[in-house]
């Protein structure tokens, strides 16, 4: 086990995956000589060269476009989107090329692409900074969707994404870029689009992904001192969602609640209360809750400790659920 941050964790990733991949390369603005806006490809375009490492301009269309070209020849890129916002003048190369060409040739070409977006809040930046935008892709058919929420997950998660032959979107919580956990380097845990129960719990299910894990950690450890015991399921994936340990969990507490940064309207929460609500409606105690941010464009940095989901807002809506 070594102690490492969420950027160290990526960063080693993705040395392992350009060492063992001699056809992988990492591409998009300022990946190379400066090491990413957020470091986590640092030192990358020293030890791999400039043609493997690859300064892009400022181009998000550009940068999907020609990887898509690239993968359609051999090669397996890694793009970075430099924020969450800047993703939309790629969108429709990701979501008309990329995701429907290996369906369109019937399975004949293959895309193994990689897309890694910083996403969410809680650094003090404005709009196109801090944004969510993870239902777009995973509403999209035939676009893997992951997202990792501890350096253990990072560092496995990246290589598993780079090791497929289907194109991942993958999303970085950036502000869980500086947390520091323990990395197991020797084995993954999990497969790449499995849940993980981090708590087990009799009380309420919390289901979370991304930055919110840690919140609803937090949450179960402080409601646990009101003598509380509740389940905690990182979802990990986000399309295919691995929807199994959420059944089983709900089915045996009879309540949940769904916490996510992005806009309630249409998210990944209401994807997940609806099939709770299919699949468990005879156990369930209560109404299936959403913990989200709210449905307006992100707030200035002034406002997104109201704006963005909390321990006290998940503590609040546990006990909703509990007063059923």
């Amino acid at each position: 086990m070594t102690t490492m941050t969420m950027v160290k964790a990526l960063n080693e990733g993705l040395r392992r995956v350009l060492e063992v991949q001699p056809k992988s390369l990492v591409m998009g603005e300022d990946v190379g000589r400066l090491g990413g806006v957020f470091r986590v490809t640092d030192g990358l375009q020293k030890d791999f060269g400039s043609e493997r490492i690859i300064d892009t301009p400022l181009a998000e269309s550009g940068i999907i476009g020609t990887a898509i070209g690239l993968a359609m020849r051999g090669y397996r890129p890694i793009c970075e989107i430099q924020f969450d916002g800047f993703v939309y003048p790629a969108f429709d190369q990701l979501v008309s090329q990329l995701a429907k060409i290996p369906n369109r040739s019937g399975g004949r070409v293959r895309l193994p692409v990689v897309v890694r977006i910083p996403y969410g809040g809680g650094i003090g930046a404005i709009e196109h900074h801090s944004e969510s935008p993870e239902a777009y892709f995973a509403h999209t058919a035939g676009l893997k969707v992951v997202t990792c929420a501890n350096p253990n997950d990072a560092y496995w998660m990246i290589q598993q994404a780079a090791a497929g032959d289907d194109p991942v979107i993958f999303f970085e919580p950036k502000r869980r870029y500086q947390a520091k956990g323990e990395v197991a380097t020797g084995a993954s845990e999990l497969d790449l689009f499995r849940a993980r129960t981090l708590r087990e719990g009799r009380t309420a299910t919390l289901i979370a992904y991304g930055p919110t894990v840690d919140v609803a950690a937090n949450a179960a450890a402080a409601a646990a001192e009101e003598g509380l015991d509740l389940e905690v399921i990182d979802l990990r994936s986000l399309s295919p969602i691995d929807w199994e340990p959420l059944f089983a969990s709900v089915r045996k507490t009879g309540r949940a609640v769904i916490v996510h940064e992005a806009p309630g309207n249409i998210g990944i929460g209401a994807e997940v209360a609806a099939r709770i609500s299919e699949e468990c409606f005879y156990s369930l105690e209560s109404p299936v809750l959403r913990v989200t941010g709210y449905d307006v464009p992100y707030p200035a940095s002034r406002l997104e400790d109201d704006y963005l989901p909390n321990l006290d807002r998940v503590l609040d809506a546990v006990d909703r659920s509990l007063e059923y």
